[in-house]
């Protein structure tokens, strides 16, 4: 088969490492048509957008009267979820904070997390995640060879939040998830949907060793259905309506709480600094920056030359790199040298184990068909 040749787009930082991505006869790529498109014509993050917030903020408070938290919010320590915090405590939400604590926290994000906690007044509800499951887990996604290693974590927090908020009757669930800084998705052979619960299971089955008996689970179709339709649970984005700019943003959490920058996005989590920073660009040539920056390109955060500046670089120092790779080792129970040797093998990808993806990808069809599915996903 002939090898593509590289390009990069014209407009933003995506480029042929996502090995599905087409161009126009200008170079633009699908990724910058589908925003300007689909998304930018849909998104108001201005006087409209406030409005419908707070038509939405009056119906959350109508509808948690009398109990002690009328809104749940994920909370990681990273900016997205902290200026949600932030947000509801300035629309006088009563919210309960919801932290997942996986094991690899940063000190940023711990520190981030008790400022919040304590400049909000907002009580906290912190799940521990049984380690020696996670760490059988994660340990098994190494050793599968794919390139999305963050699953384990990325379905724990999920799934955490969504089944605590269905066991203990929340109606809405507030996400940092918004256009600003996500408007370009992450290629799938970059990072496989976390919530495929069928293909956790089988890359568990593979290569773990111990029963997931406290682990934390939900399908995608659990929560798209059953807690949508049966439980009501509603997800609400706030910054997808409100003007939402990630420096301003953390500048005023710094300046408001003491809340601590972090060097990119979700690095606020060791484990995904490796995993983002290390793995995947190093083992599989994917660097997940292209995808963020990107994203600040196309809504005027970020010039295209300083993107192209920063990617031309390493995402961490050396130094540091060096530190989390004896870091994740150690943590995982492995020796230098194991780990040396798991980023060696052959690579794999979701592909190359079971997954739901044709009903996943059936129900996208479906979701966009109805106008409610603006970003692309393949």
């Amino acid at each position: 088969m002939k090898k593509r040749q590289y390009q990069v787009c014209t407009n933003c930082a995506m480029d042929t490492t996502d090995s599905m991505i087409q161009f126009d006869a200008n170079g633009v790529c699908e990724y910058c048509r589908n925003y300007y498109a689909n998304i930018l014509p849909n998104w108001h993050p201005d006087e409209r957008g406030r409005r419908e917030l707070m038509s939405i903020v009056e119906k959350i408070k109508r509808e948690g009267s009398g109990r002690d938290h009328d809104c749940i919010i994920g909370l990681s320590g990273g900016v997205d979820s902290s200026y949600v915090a932030y947000l509801a405590k300035q629309y006088g939400l009563r919210a309960l904070l919801f932290h997942v604590d996986a094991g690899w926290n940063s000190q940023q994000a711990v520190n981030n997390i008790e400022k919040l906690v304590d400049g909000l007044g907002f009580d906290l509800h912190t799940e521990v995640v049984n380690w020696k499951e996670m760490q059988d887990l994660q340990l098994a996604f190494f050793r599968a060879q794919v390139p999305h290693i963050d699953t384990p974590q990325d379905h724990v927090f999920f799934a955490s939040l969504y089944n605590f908020a269905a066991k203990n009757g929340f109606k809405y669930i507030l996400t940092g998830a918004n256009y600003s800084t996500e408007c370009v998705r992450e290629p799938l052979e970059w990072h496989y949907h976390a919530s495929d619960l069928r293909q956790l299971r089988d890359i568990h089955r593979h290569f773990g060793t111990r029963p997931l008996k406290s682990f934390p689970l939900c399908s995608i179709f659990t929560f798209k259905i059953y807690f949508r339709f049966v439980k009501g649970i509603r997800v609400v984005k706030p910054l997808n309506l409100v003007p939402y700019i990630k420096e301003l943003a953390m500048q005023e959490l710094v300046e408001s709480f003491g809340w601590q920058r972090y060097a990119h996005k979700h690095y606020e989590s060791r484990f995904t600094r490796f995993y983002e920073g290390y793995w995947l660009p190093t083992k599989f040539g994917f660097d997940k920056r292209r995808a963020h920056f990107s994203s600040l390109i196309l809504t005027g955060q970020m010039s295209r030359a300083e993107a192209i500046e920063k990617l031309s670089g390493t995402a961490y120092d050396q130094e540091t790199v060096a530190q989390d790779f004896e870091y994740v080792a150690t943590k995982l129970g492995l020796s230098i040298a194991e780990l040396k040797g798991i980023m060696a093998g052959e690579n794999k990808s979701y592909r190359d184990y079971k997954s739901s993806m044709f009903l996943i990808d059936l129900g996208t069809r479906a979701l966009r068909a109805v106008g409610t599915q603006r970003a692309i996903i393949r």
